[in-house]
């Protein structure tokens, strides 16, 4: 089974090809974009399926990150792959990018546990654990150093994603840390994808409510009947 896989959490615009069966990459295509995935997703789905020598009707599911993420690339992403998956009459798979970032952490430091940890802003942190059998025991949640820092340390855990060095610095004791990016590489998602299956559809994670708020002079009362 070929899976495409598609990443808009971050900064990133990303898809890659993958063949499930010979457990391999077969093409991708990456743009660091910063913002407006919208517009530039496509062209990129484009280049990694020709890249993979592929074409739509020889995908057998669609792999997406849900995040935590940026909450207007996640919308991109997940919209995308799920329109996909319909046209195509194949599943959409969600994976997170903390379960992700986890996977690579986890692949560098073998028989550990991993919290997987984002910096949100306003003093918060994005985290999930994971035991040394990779199974989610915390998370994901929205968390403070303290608590986050607290985790860590009772687990051992390897550090992973943009609060890493942070928690490691409030530990106060060199940590092990795996990638510490916003998110993880293209075909971990595909990968990860392709071991869960098929299961419900993907939809967006938000830990927490959008920053952007409407103006309170443009919300308009209700009309009373």
């Amino acid at each position: 089974m070929k899976v495409l896989a598609i990443d808009c959490a971050a900064s990133l615009c990303a898809a890659c090809v993958y063949d499930a069966a010979a457990g391999r990459e077969l093409g991708r295509a990456v743009l660091d974009l910063g913002k407006g995935h919208a517009e530039h997703l496509m062209a990129v789905i484009a280049e990694a399926l020709k890249a993979g020598a592929t074409d739509y009707p020889g995908l057998g599911a669609i792999a997406v990150s849900v995040g935590p993420g940026s909450f207007t690339g996640l919308r991109v992403g997940v919209s995308t792959a799920r329109g996909l998956a319909l046209a195509l009459k194949i599943p959409a798979i969600g994976v997170t990018t903390l379960e992700a970032l986890a996977a690579e952490a986890a692949a560098a430091f073998p028989g550990r546990a991993v919290l997987a940890a984002l910096d949100a802003g306003r003093e918060e942190i994005h985290a999930a654990l994971y035991d040394k059998m990779s199974v989610l025991t915390y998370g994901p949640a929205v968390t403070k150093l303290p608590e986050a820092t607290a985790l860590a340390m009772e687990n051992l855990a390897v550090l992973a994603g943009t609060a890493a060095v942070q928690i490691a610095a409030s530990a106060g004791r060199v940590s092990d840390i795996g990638p510490r990016t916003a998110t993880a590489d293209i075909v971990t998602y595909a990968r990860l994808a392709a071991a869960k299956g098929e299961g419900e559809r993907p939809k967006p994670l938000y830990l927490r409510g959008a920053d952007a708020k409407p103006q309170a002079g443009f919300i308009l009362s209700r009309q009373q009947n």
